[in-house]
């Protein structure tokens, strides 16, 4: 028999909608501590919840195939890089040389040989510089030592000085270079075991590419050999693995564009990248970088991408959307008590987490997720909790994280937006620019998001002028509003009229979000408007003590809006009673224990449940009956056959 659970948390567990048992987080694993977890070695192992992704990522590291991960911060794409480095099939890693040419300075020729022999090479030629250097010296101190000691024979012993002075510059002057000129190591390779893994993520174009150094002393024999001054870029570091590059829509189109050209020829010649530096001169030889490119970013990032970059990537290799929640099953809440051992075996510093604790980090995961059964996969801001539970824990001399800690760390480690929200609603009841009891006319309590999560109190007043154009009324609106926030208010108008049987054209309305100083975007305000002007034309008082949220579709349904369990925690903080939000959201709450006594949270579905909860005084009840009445007729009309 299936059973609806209306408690949306109890401690200890968690409860579902419409399922037939309830299910307690952790269950599934046996295991006391996170200490108890085996973490697998290899990354791609260490992933959790993109499965998709993952499968990509193995057969494009099996065919060397390129990949453009796209999703929100913190979902794992440069992890999902790193691991694709430790997947890619074992080639024979190459150290990358650059010679002196002695045609042409300026054009330094490169080579490359297997991994671990660049070393031998630069030391071997060393020592030959070495060896005749000596030789050179050697010869020039025997010539020195004979004038000095004929002039000591000759009872000339200062004039054999200042000899052999002379002959010591004019030897240093005219002496021949060193034929043995030493080649520079570009890319070391030794002793890697597997393909390098290199993050380039807003390098700019020479650290990117390569960069020739400026030599100041470019005559007189002075200078460094062009060769010398030759700087390898991330491309040819990554030589045989990945070269990861995260919001690549930021880079510049024209160091894209030399990226490209690096992706299709596998080979890229290093010059310097100021046009007023010495470096300009010299061009090498083409340098391998055959790597794989893994590129990352939100969907934005996509605006900024070079059109023949994304289909390169595309046309040879994946693209892939990174999932931000994932189901929440037995199967993922165990592989999020993986990911707890895991940010502790990382970490290193902090201690592991009991049981309870872990059960009390996927609370928050489900918390995070903002709609029901599912588990956030922003994994990032999850191990921050994971860690700073795991400071308090320490500091206290814990040999476990328990329980206490994990709720400690929720309030340490909030969101500069959370910190930012509860200063507002302290500043803003302070000031009464909401009120939390009491009724008034055509004044709502909204509420928000800023952020990805953090609830506040957005306070709507509207007011009903005649109009002062003959025509008609208008909608007036003030408070920053976005596009859609815009286009929301207007729709309002079609409501009343259909709800009400109010006849606006002979009214200005003037809507104002108060102090909303950051604008206001999105629909979920479409409610509060409503019953704000309504309030206004009919002049019937709000209950202050009632906050609201949801979105109106111009037939009057109530639809649903995110964030709602982190506006009906902002409503408790500023102390509202009770709050209105769309039924189809009512699985989505998973508000903390000690908000759950403090407010009510009433489900609707229509304008009209809306206004029966919102509304108080005299006049919500004929006004109610009215609405119920225009209802019922409407339908009835649109039922009539035409007539033709």
């Amino acid at each position: 028999m299936k059973t609806t659970i209306k408690n949306f948390r109890t401690e200890g567990s968690v409860s579902y909608e419409g399922t037939d048992d309830k299910k307690e987080s952790g269950r599934s694993l046996s295991y006391e501590t996170s200490k108890d977890i085996d973490v697998p070695e290899r990354l791609i192992d260490q992933i959790i919840g993109q499965e998709e992704a993952v499968e990509t990522i193995k057969k494009a590291a099996e065919q060397r195939r390129n990949v453009l991960l796209i999703g929100e911060p913190g979902v794992g794409k440069s992890m999902l890089a790193k691991a694709m480095a430790e997947l890619l099939p074992r080639e024979k890693l190459q150290d990358i040389l650059v010679y002196p040419n002695i045609d042409d300075p300026n054009n330094p020729l490169i080579g490359t040989v297997p991994a671990g022999e660049g070393r031998k090479i630069v030391m071997n030629h060393k020592n030959r510089a070495r060896a005749q250097d000596e030789k050179k010296n050697l010869f020039m101190m025997l010539i020195i030592s004979f004038i000095l000691v004929l002039g000591f024979m000759v009872n000339q012993f200062l004039a054999a000085i200042i000899a052999a002075g002379i002959v010591f510059l004019a030897l240093q002057q005219f002496r021949p270079r060193t034929t043995v000129m030493v080649p520079k190591l570009l890319v070391n390779n030794e002793g890697r075991q597997v393909a390098p893994f290199v993050d380039a993520t807003g390098a700019h174009a020479g650290a990117l590419l390569g960069d020739v150094r400026h030599d100041p002393y470019q005559s007189g024999g002075l200078g460094t050999p062009a060769h010398e001054r030759v700087e390898a870029g991330m491309i040819h570091r990554a030589n045989k693995g990945v070269l990861y590059i995260d919001e690549i829509g930021t880079m510049k189109m024209k160091t894209q564009q030399e990226l490209l050209t690096a992706m299709q020829e596998k080979k890229y010649s290093i010059t310097g990248q100021s046009e007023t530096s010495s470096g300009a001169m010299v061009r090498s030889q083409a340098v391998p970088c055959d790597f794989v490119l893994v590129a990352s970013g939100n969907l934005q990032v996509l605006e900024g991408m070079h059109p023949a970059l994304r289909s390169r990537i595309r046309g040879y290799g994946y693209e892939v959307f990174m999932k931000d929640t994932m189901p929440d099953t037995p199967e993922n809440r165990d592989k999020l008590v993986q990911f707890v051992a895991q940010e502790v075996e990382k970490d290193g510093r902090i201690p592991h987490f009991s049981r309870e604790a872990i059960e009390e980090i996927i609370r928050e995961a489900q918390r995070r997720a903002g709609k029901k059964d599912s588990l956030t996969l922003k994994l990032r801001e999850l191990g921050g909790l994971v860690r700073a539970a795991g400071d308090i824990a320490k500091s206290r001399g814990a040999e476990l994280v328990e329980t206490r800690d994990v709720m400690e760390a929720k309030k340490l480690s909030r969101t500069l937006e959370q910190q930012i929200a509860d200063r507002y609603i302290v500043q803003k009841k302070k000031y009464s620019v909401f009120k939390s009891e009491g009724g008034e006319v055509g004044r709502v309590n909204g509420l928000a998001i800023i952020g990805d999560r953090s609830g506040i109190i957005l306070p709507i007043a509207a007011e009903a002028a005649p109009a002062q154009s003959k025509e008609e009324g208008r909608i007036i609106a003030t408070g920053k509003l976005g596009e859609i926030a815009r286009e929301a208010v207007q729709n309002v108008s079609a409501l009343i009229k259909k709800y009400t049987g109010t006849d606006i054209s002979n009214y200005d309305i003037h809507i104002q979000f108060l102090q909303a100083y950051d604008g206001v975007e999105g629909d979920s305000a479409s409610v509060s408007v409503a019953t704000a002007v309504i309030s206004a034309l009919e002049e019937i008082p709000v209950d202050q003590s009632v906050a609201l949220t949801g979105s109106l579709s111009i037939r009057g349904d109530v639809l649903p809006v995110g964030g709602v369990t982190g506006k009906i925690e902002a409503a408790a903080e500023a102390g509202i009673k009770k709050v209105l939000i769309p039924a189809s959201n009512m699985g989505d709450v998973m508000i903390e224990k000690r908000y759950e006594d403090k407010v009510k949270i009433i489900p609707v579905e229509t304008l009209g449940d809306v206004l029966e909860h919102a509304l108080i005084g005299k006049g919500k009840e004929s006004l109610l009956e009215r609405m119920q009445k225009i209802s019922d007729i409407v339908p009835s009309i649109m039922k009539k056959p035409a007539m033709h």
